[in-house]
């Protein structure tokens, strides 16, 4: 397991277009780390106490390496309880009294949330969520750590 130090000088170090974040096509990983800053400053922009979460796909296949068709997976993408923050609102986190020691996450942080939790929508390239600011439940260092199928 990496240190979120190293994951963030790893997303800065590799980006590319939202596009060509998929690791492999057969697997169907949308890796955060791989975004460009011109695909995100095109993703929408949260508002309010709002976050937006990019939500974790898992890797398309078992652990016995069993390859899952893509309709199981994107059923699975969409009760996923992990992403990746992408954009935090402006309001989000703001309100002192139920917020008292700050905010829950941040950008770049991966975090769980409710599996039915926020809007979500696709955009090219996936699905993102929008959710509100006490939607999130946890901040995590790795979603491999979370089992997904």
């Amino acid at each position: 397991m990496t240190n979120k130090s190293e994951l963030v000088k790893d997303m800065e170090d590799n980006l590319v277009s939202i596009k060509q974040a998929y690791v492999k096509p057969e697997e169907k990983v949308l890796d955060p780390s791989k975004l460009d800053t011109d695909s995100l400053s095109r993703m929408p922009e949260p508002t309010g106490w709002r976050v937006l979460i990019l939500p974790y796909r898992g890797k398309g296949r078992t652990e016995g390496g069993v390859l899952l068709p893509d309709a199981v997976v994107d059923r699975e993408s969409v009760a996923t309880v992990c992403g990746y923050v992408l954009k935090v609102g402006s309001l989000a986190y703001k309100d002192k009294k139920k917020f008292p020691s700050g905010a829950w996450c941040e950008e770049k942080d991966w975090v769980i949330f409710g599996r039915y939790a926020g809007a979500r929508f696709r955009i090219d390239g996936g699905e993102v969520r929008i959710l509100n600011d006490d939607e999130i439940i946890a901040v995590i260092q790795d979603p491999e750590d979370i089992l997904h199928f």
